[in-house]
């Protein structure tokens, strides 16, 4: 019998409910569905990720220019999201292409940009430490 090979748990896709559950433990997060079967998690009134079952959409820098990276390093798994853009947001596959950890990351640089944008009375407590 052959041995059986594993993707190291870094690369095995991440699922919804798990994207879900990391991006609703931030302080100040809630989920929201602004659209019919899109579901988003905000912070105040703003989204910071956008969830799907392939895929999140996250600001992935501050223009246009520092978001392209992602496209750069994941030129099949990343791409620049209708509409919103050319504001600095990307869809990222969930399937396991791109690291989790780098997932986790995306999410992480996403809710930290929206926050620090938001007036200061508006952001939550200990945000800084998400």
């Amino acid at each position: 019998m052959l041995p059986t090979w594993s993707p190291p748990c870094n690369l095995a896709a991440v699922k919804y409910d798990d994207v879900l559950a990391y991006s609703l433990a931030k302080p100040g997060a809630w989920q929201d569905e602004p659209w019919e079967d899109h579901t988003v998690a905000k912070v105040d009134d703003k989204i910071f990720v956008f969830i799907g079952e392939e895929s999140i959409g996250v600001k992935c820098g501050a223009n246009r220019d520092e978001a392209d990276e992602w496209l750069l390093r994941h030129p099949d798994d990343a791409s620049v999201m209708g509409y919103i853009g050319r504001n600095g947001w990307n869809d990222l596959s969930t399937d396991g292409k791109i690291p989790k950890s780098e997932l986790l990351e995306a999410i992480d640089d996403s809710y930290l940009m929206v926050v620090s944008k938001l007036p200061k009375k508006r952001r939550p407590e200990r945000w800084e430490e998400a």
